[in-house]
């Protein structure tokens, strides 16, 4: 559609603001210049005289004023319709207020107030759906979930009241989403909504948040136990397989639970409290439910001091390598060391792994650390060697993060040129936990190591899949026993059990056998009687730092037997 005049009259600096102005100039044209072509003809004709000419001019010209007025005000009325509609639409940019224009015209005009009026009021419902609902799921979003809990929260028939808001997240979400395709992934979600609507009462609020989060609210708590009761259900909901695209997939989810009086916290609060207790939750495994607590709230703060502060602990020089000594049960003699780090806080003091490794394993910075202490356990060995001492393992625990390096082998190798030591003086623990995550890739990796010629040692063996399916795959030289069996092996008959088992297993399998955490003389004197290879614990030595550990390493193997002689090993 061209609009020709339109652009031409709108390059006038006096007609350009104003549709009206146009209009009236375009109508003041049209009725004068044949008024005045037939007054301009009256004229230049003799036919008449001049007086008679003068009168017939102004009677002309008055009628024409007259009528030319009547005509533009007229227009103007009949435009204001489009004045109007304009007017609405301007409104509601600026100030979102729906127009009230008539309906019940059917001209043009008519059709174009009804239209603008029934697009502003969709608009506005578009508008409204987008800003306050999930366009994954349908469900609510976070901004009206706040909305409509607050509004339940301060109503006053609800003053002695009770909430309970629910902080749901699916376990693993993050690996389970980068195996599945994205379309997959989002039916999956839209799954989840469909069956946490089953859950929910007329005055629930379920919302989803972002992610694999989502929320529900329930008013009136009676008892702890309804709170329990609906987090079960839930639980046990999700638990069963989803049916996406013919293919069957298992999910688990954990849950955060905060309860409060209505009037003693803010929404805010409220999810804030039941990010805590969600966290926490994950951290106890899968398909948990936890209740926010104070206590949470400072070991989480806790943790988040931690985190800030671990950042550049290495360059602070704050990491330390403390060894523990792993003896053989039958010499007596010390065959390895191994490497654990600790991390000499500032203020805090000194942290032993429990406190920092998970963090550290969470946000990356596992990778530089256990570098670290790779190369400085190296680096000690070497230099106990260097100083005369007969040569020992040196034992090193390789963390899932570090495992997960595309590089992890010529890391490895780098750092054994760099110090001087013998591969075979190098051993590297795994837990079969992270090697099972990918099943492949880490056979491949274990081989690529033992290739090199360092030993290998499956770490915390009895507490993953312990399967010998699996366990024949992995190209290692020992097996761990974990310290939850070693600590009651001689009062529960079920650890006495896995003990001997996992002994006989390695033993079939020819692989050595390491006992750890032994702290006493029955513990020793069953392990002994079994056959296991060596021992690790406070019945010898805790874990020191290296110059504590040099003196051991200066009397020779004929003095260290007095250390088992003396408790009768």
């Amino acid at each position: 559609m061209k609009l020709n005049l339109y652009s031409f009259l709108a390059s006038f600096p006096l007609l350009k603001k104003s549709y009206t102005t146009k209009i009236m100039l375009v109508a003041f044209l049209g009725t004068h210049i044949p008024l005045l072509s037939l007054l301009f003809s009256f004229v230049i004709s003799n036919s008449y005289s001049l007086e008679m000419t003068i009168r017939v001019m102004l009677i002309a010209l008055l009628a024409t004023l007259a009528g030319t007025a009547a005509t533009l005000y007229a227009i103007h009325h009949l435009l204001k319709p489009v004045i109007f509609t304009s007017a609405a639409l301007q409104n509601y940019l600026n100030t979102k207020t729906l127009p009230e224009l008539p309906t019940e015209f059917t001209d043009e005009v008519g059709t174009l107030m009804a239209d603008t009026s029934q697009t502003l009021h969709k608009l506005d419902e578009l508008i409204h759906y987008i800003s306050n609902y999930d366009d994954l799921t349908g469900l609510p979003n976070r901004d009206l979930f706040r909305d409509r809990l607050h509004q339940t929260l301060f109503q006053p028939e609800n003053n002695q009241r009770f909430v309970a808001v629910f902080l749901l997240g699916i376990d693993d979400f993050t690996a389970m989403s980068h195996g599945l395709q994205h379309e997959t992934t989002n039916l999956l979600l839209r799954a989840v909504a469909q069956r946490l609507s089953l859950c929910m009462t007329q005055t629930d609020i379920l919302a989803h948040l972002s992610g694999d989060e989502f929320t529900i609210s329930r008013i009136d708590i009676v008892s702890f136990e309804s709170v329990i009761k609906l987090s079960q259900m839930v639980l046990n909901t999700l638990s069963k397989p989803f049916s996406i695209e013919g293919n069957l997939i298992h999910l688990t989810a954990s849950i955060g639970i905060t309860i409060n009086g209505i009037n003693e916290y803010s929404v805010d609060q409220l999810l804030q409290q039941a990010h805590i207790a969600l966290y926490q939750a994950k951290q106890q495994g899968r398909s948990q439910y936890q209740f926010y607590s104070p206590e949470i709230n400072a070991q989480l703060q806790e943790r988040i001091t931690l985190e800030n502060e671990l950042h550049g602990a290495l360059e602070r020089n704050e990491m330390l390598v403390y060894y523990q000594p792993l003896i053989d049960l039958h010499s007596g003699q010390i065959t390895a060391m191994e490497a654990l780090v600790r991390w000499q806080h500032p203020t805090l003091g000194l942290l032993s792994p429990d406190k920092f490794i998970p963090i550290a394993e969470a946000n990356g910075a596992i990778v530089p650390i256990g570098e670290w202490v790779l190369r400085t356990a190296c680096t000690q060995n070497r230099a106990w060697q260097l100083a005369g001492f007969n040569p020992i393992r040196i034992s090193v625990n390789l963390s899932a993060r570090q495992f997960e390096q595309p590089y992890l082998v010529e890391v490895i190798s780098q750092i054994l040129e760099e110090t001087g030591l013998q591969v075979s003086h190098l051993e590297l623990e795994v837990t079969e936990s992270f090697l099972m995550a990918d099943m492949e890739r880490s056979v491949k990796t274990l081989k690529q190591l033992r290739e090199l010629g360092i030993c290998l040692a499956l770490d915390d063996f009895g507490t993953g899949y312990s399967s010998l399916n699996y366990l024949k795959r992995f190209p290692v030289n020992m097996l761990k026993i974990d310290r939850s069996f070693v600590q009651d092996v001689t009062s529960n008959p079920d650890s006495a059990a896995v003990t001997n088992a996992i002994i006989a297993l390695a033993k079939s399998l020819r692989l050595n056998i390491t006992a750890e955490g032994v702290e006493t003389r029955e513990q020793l004197d069953y392990l002994k009687m079994l056959g296991c290879d060596e021992g690790q614990g406070y019945f010898w030595r805790c874990p020191m730092p290296a110059d504590q550990i040099t003196p051991m390493l200066q009397k020779t193997y004929q003095q260290m037997e007095k250390i088992p002689a003396q408790v009768d090993v």
